[in-house]
């Protein structure tokens, strides 16, 4: 509700038509970026923050401060470092060795490559498969493999979250300066 208001207020104020078309361009944009964290069509996070950086430059002061930009490049590296330690910190929940947790790394790399099952399966399978190269049984293996999976699905949890508070940061940011 509050947004919705201070939405109407910045319309109302003496932004001019191209400034709001430009945030609202961007919004639809990030919001594509919101869907990447989650698809591995498009690079989510750093999606958005590209998004507020071209923003910034075409607008001025009329949009993003430079601390907000700051703010949103270490949540979008966050959001990588998460991405890639997600799987490997499963696997060592669950049990892996050191193995098992570079398998899961390697494999979700080498999954990227096979779209959604590839991503979904390659920490699984990679972590497995460097168990089992170590000489685990199969059980610790598959177990390890798991843990990997499950790690791969909080990273893509904890990368829409920060996906969404880097959207709500420089829509707030942006309205706040440009109605006052």
């Amino acid at each position: 509700m509050v947004f919705a208001e201070a939405a109407w207020r910045m319309i109302e104020s003496d932004m001019t038509a191209l400034e709001i078309v430009g945030w609202s361009l961007a919004l639809i944009i990030m919001l594509a970026g919101l869907i990447g964290s989650v698809l591995p069509i498009v690079p989510g996070v750093p999606l958005i923050l590209a998004t507020a950086v071209v923003h910034r430059l075409c607008f001025g002061a009329h949009s993003v401060s430079n601390t907000v930009l700051v703010v949103l490049a270490v949540l979008t590296l966050l959001s990588v470092a998460l991405d890639f330690l997600a799987g490997m910190l499963g696997a060592n929940k669950f049990g892996a060795t050191w193995r098992g947790a570079t398998g899961a790394v390697a494999g979700g790399l080498v999954g990227l490559f096979f779209n959604l099952p590839g991503i979904v399966l390659g920490p699984f399978l990679g972590a497995v498969l460097f168990e089992l190269l170590g000489e685990r049984e199969w059980k610790p293996a598959l177990k390890a493999g798991v843990g990997a999976t499950l790690g791969l699905f909080a990273g893509v949890v904890g990368k829409f979250a920060i996906a969404v508070m880097m959207i709500l940061l420089f829509a707030t940011n942006v309205i706040l300066r440009s109605t006052s």
